[in-house]
């Protein structure tokens, strides 16, 4: 019997196969797709392939033999892992698992590659031989499951657990290189109310259109990402100006406005932003997504649709708010509010026409809160519709008394107009006052349509057989349709107040479009009305235009009630406009600590009030006019100031860079003291808290100027 037959040699059982068998049984296992072969010669060229695998290519084979393998094959991975596989074969190294597609193919098959080096027996490296296997399905699972852990599934964008990664990653390098980075928060307004009256697959396609929207208004590098609900993150690299941050900020907020077309139906919705930047405002991430998580709180308390960056006074002026909130059902019981009446006057005549009631408080502590700080107040609070009531029963009352003439316009914000006992309570108002009903016009804003469409339909059509006028407010504010006007038996159009300030800046389009309302309302037999106006050339552009119905500082501010009442004493009230009326930049009344700097000397003075252009102190004596100052507002904030006027120890500062709005009504400076050059100059690396800045020591230097008595007796 042969010795090949059921014996073992010395190594294990010897082969009952041919070597034809042998090639046969390797033919079958590459055509059946199990193994697949390739082979290289010692300068790194393929020699040979199994075909299976230049067909899961989609590539000929003859075009692949001869060719280097570094060639053909590149790394799958996105990040570059794969790129290995060059330096494995440059070292004769064995490898194995190594994911490749064809260079050629970037999206084709993927292959798991393995090598192995050989050697001649005088040890000279003559190439490699090595496996291959088809993974495509393996990876593209492990890919999808790898981006389902860094990327939001429904919109594409990084998730929470990414954006938190690379904004660490980000403040810890940017800290080494003394870079700066901006975060923005960013919230859905009115998202909710889409998802309970559309459905939570309109909001599944409302915010990919948001996600589509965000990348289009942030033209620079960034990354994008949402948190979970309607909350989304930005990280914005090398930016510190908060005037460019502030542009982005609004551009966003425009843009996010704008109406959304979804399969269920149309809708509106807003945006507000918080803004925070390091190392200014915080160095770990941390402290910084916090610091952002506070200004966008504050935008939206500040009313939403607004923008806010973070300074160190957020958390004292959100307690703040609060209690002012709080006390709003105290001021309604004591009668603390009042009422300021802006003139509305015929562009025809400049006879007024009407006077637009806006709500004031003379808070016990505080002081008369003005019309536009009332407003922000009052927005989103709960007692909202109840001064609401409050305003159409006293201005009802006072209106009473002019001249029948003229008319009351009350502002009606929108839980008011959809409360049961809206129109019961305007009939008797009218009928308590006395006034008729004519001559009440109520301004209702365009975002009253997106509430229950039969309240709101009913309650209009019981407005009209009241005989009340009605107003459609914020006309061109970025999603005004045409079915509003035939849903509704309006008597006017106010256009927006930020289409007309667009309009101020000479903007061809933005008069066209104002042309093009007045069109529609003239063929709709309504009157046009625009608010807002400072200038004489807006005047003017407007009225060419065929805008029935101005008003604005150039003809009057709001005014007292009895201003109103003297004014109309003898009959018509007519103003003509003038450059004497323009508003100067609005001053903010406050009344705090801060520090001035002049000659290495810090002095401390009280601000009582602050505007974009200049400011008034109160401390020092003996200041003559031209002293230059740099003024302290805390935080890393220095506006360089020159004093305009000087009466005992008051001072008129005019800066020499004007600030810039913070989205809220407030002011800041457009950039502040770096950290990274406080540090520099032997300073601890830590953000700036609010306060003092540390760059000039009182009693560093002769004091040039001295306390008033005032001063010195606020000083203990």
């Amino acid at each position: 019997m042969s010795s090949r037959s059921g014996r073992h040699g010395p190594h294990g059982p010897a082969s009952a196969l041919t070597d034809g068998e042998r090639l046969a049984m390797l033919d079958e296992l590459e055509q059946s797709g199990l193994g697949w072969f390739w082979a290289s010669d010692a300068a790194g060229n393929l020699t040979y392939l199994s075909a299976a695998i230049a067909g899961r290519l989609d590539l000929p084979l003859e075009a692949l033999i001869g060719q280097p393998l570094t060639a053909i094959f590149t790394a799958a991975d996105s990040d570059g892992r794969g790129k290995s596989l060059p330096l494995m074969l440059g070292a004769h190294k064995a490898f194995a698992g190594m994911a490749v597609r064809a260079a050629r193919r970037p999206q084709g098959a993927v292959l798991r590659l393995s090598g192995q080096p050989i050697m001649s027996a005088g040890g000279k490296f003559l190439g490699f031989r090595g496996t291959g296997a088809d993974i495509t399905e393996e990876y593209t699972r492990e890919e999808e499951t790898a981006r389902l852990a860094r990327f939001d599934s429904l919109t594409g964008l990084s998730n929470r657990h990414r954006m938190a990664s690379h904004i660490e990653a980000t403040l810890t390098a940017f800290k080494a290189a003394r870079r700066n980075c901006a975060v923005m928060m960013i919230d859905l307004d009115r998202f909710k109310h889409v998802n309970d009256t559309l459905g939570h697959a309109a909001g599944d396609e409302l915010l990919k259109q948001v996600s589509a929207r965000l990348a289009r208004a942030i033209d620079r590098d960034c990354e994008i990402g949402r948190l979970g609900g309607d909350e989304f993150q930005v990280l914005l690299p090398d930016i510190d100006d908060r005037g460019v941050l502030g542009e982005l900020a609004a551009k966003i907020i425009s843009m996010l406005r704008q109406p959304y077309s979804l399969e269920e139906g149309r809708c509106v919705i807003g945006a507000s932003v918080g803004i925070a930047i390091a190392p200014h405002d915080g160095m770990t991430r941390e402290d910084i997504v916090r610091a952002a998580d506070l200004a966008l709180y504050a935008a939206k308390n500040g009313g939403r649709a607004q923008y806010r960056f973070f300074s160190g006074e957020l958390e004292n002026e959100t307690i703040f708010r609060r209690r002012l909130e709080q006390d709003l059902g105290l001021a309604l019981r004591e009668e603390q509010l009042f009422l300021r009446f802006e003139p509305i006057v015929e562009a025809a005549g400049g006879t007024v026409t009407s006077l637009e009631a806006h709500v004031c408080w003379n808070h016990a502590q505080r002081g008369v809160i003005d019309e536009e700080e009332f407003a922000q107040i009052i927005e989103g609070s709960a007692l909202i519709a109840d001064v609401g009531r409050w305003a159409v029963r006293a201005a009802c009352a006072q209106a009473a008394d002019w001249p029948d003439s003229v008319r009351l316009a009350v502002n009606v914000p929108v839980p008011l107009l959809l409360a049961d006992d809206f129109v019961g309570l305007v009939g008797e108002a009218l009928d308590s006052a006395g006034l008729a009903p004519g001559r009440l016009e109520l301004e209702i804003s365009e975002a009253v349509f997106f509430g229950d469409a039969s309240v709101v339909d009913r309650t209009l059509a019981s407005l009209f057989k009241l005989g009340v006028r009605l107003t459609l407010d914020e006309f061109g504010s970025g999603y005004s349709s045409l079915a509003y006007l035939r849903r509704a038996p309006f008597d006017a159009i106010k256009i927006d107040q930020k289409l007309v300030a667009a309009a101020e800046r000479d903007d061809a389009r933005e008069l066209g479009l104002v042309r093009a309302i007045v069109a529609l309302a003239g063929a709709l037999q309504m009157d046009t009305m625009a608010g807002g106006i400072e200038s004489a050339g807006l005047l003017a552009a407007l009225t060419a235009s065929g805008v029935r119905q101005l008003q604005g500082p150039i003809f009057s501010e709001p005014a007292e009630a009895e201003t109103v009442a003297a004014e109309m004493a003898g009959g018509a009230w007519k103003i003509d406009p003038g450059a004497e009326r323009m508003r100067r930049a609005r001053r903010r009344t406050v009344f705090r600590k801060i520090q001035v700097i002049h000659d290495d000397y810090a002095y401390e003075v009280t601000l009582r009030n602050l505007s974009k252009s200049g400011a008034l102190i109160e401390g020092l004596a003996d200041v003559p006019k031209g002293t230059q100052f740099v003024v302290d507002l805390g935080g890393g904030q220095l506006a360089v100031a020159t004093v305009t006027r000087s009466n005992g120890d008051v001072q008129g500062l005019e800066f020499e860079q004007s600030l810039i709005e913070d989205g809220s009504g407030g002011l800041c400076t457009r950039h502040r003291v770096s950290p990274y050059a406080l540090a520099a100059a032997g300073a601890p690396l830590a953000p700036l808290a609010p306060g003092r800045f540390v760059g000039a020591e009182q009693g560093g230097a002769v004091p040039k100027f001295g306390y008033s008595r005032t001063a010195r007796a606020e000083a203990g």
